[in-house]
């Protein structure tokens, strides 16, 4: 069967497409009181593609649910968004780019995999009945003509080394000279040495806030990180 081509599709159209490419569930997640309905892949496991993993190790991380995604979307929406520009790298399903226009943000969201962008698109419009703007972005190939934004936020993207440093650079370069930039994290194996490289790209860690995650069988703790560019020496 022909894969339907997504790009120019929305609202329902976008819905029944999405549905001829995977097998789909939906869950309602409470984001501040709010009920948003999530469509999703059934199983993430069943989009793992041999192809992607053996040119850059690529999974399909963004068609799952994670605690920090739900902890940081309820975190989005308290924020006073009021128009400003934000970024989310690596929106997976959309949850936390729902959260963050719930709060007001004008935003642009990103991933790796061009079918989170349109999962993030379908969610987003089914919930508040317009879409964010998407873009698809490797981190390794950061965009010149990206901009740069009030507010940058990823949630759970320190799972491998390598990101410790990526993600670091790529939200230096993002960010507004006095924006803020948050990432929600519940301890993956990058985040020590993410923290560690940030004085090396210009940022620093101002607040944190530790949220305890508990559904069946998962408890985490979920650590919203504040980071914003280091004071120039004799400014602080």
């Amino acid at each position: 069967m022909t894969r339907p081509i997504l790009t120019d599709l929305h609202g329902e159209a976008l819905d029944e497409a999405l549905g001829r490419c995977f097998s789909l569930a939906t869950e309602t997640v409470d984001i501040g009181g709010r009920a948003v309905t999530l469509v999703k892949p059934e199983n993430a496991d069943h989009l793992i593609s041999e192809a992607d993993y053996v040119m850059d190790e690529r999974l399909p991380y963004w068609a799952d649910l994670w605690p920090s995604a739900r902890v940081l979307s309820a975190t989005m929406a308290r924020e006073a968004g009021a128009g400003r520009r934000l970024l989310e790298m690596g929106c997976g399903l959309g949850l936390a780019t729902v959260g963050a226009m719930l709060g007001g943000f004008e935003v642009t969201a990103t991933d790796y995999y061009e079918d989170a962008l349109h999962v993030t698109r379908g969610n987003a419009a089914r919930n508040l009945g317009h879409e964010p703007i998407v873009r698809m972005v490797n981190w390794r190939e950061w965009p010149t003509d990206l901009g740069v934004f009030d507010v940058v936020m990823a949630a759970d993207v320190l799972y491998e080394k390598e990101y410790a440093i990526l993600v670091g650079e790529c939200m230096a370069r993002s960010l507004a000279p006095d924006g803020v930039a948050m990432v929600a994290d519940p301890g993956r194996l990058a985040l020590p040495m993410f923290r560690d490289n940030l004085m090396h790209v210009g940022l620093e860690i101002f607040d944190t806030v530790t949220t305890k995650f508990e559904e069946g069988p998962v408890k985490q703790e979920i650590q919203v990180m504040r980071l914003r560019h280091r004071p120039i020496e004799g400014q602080r």
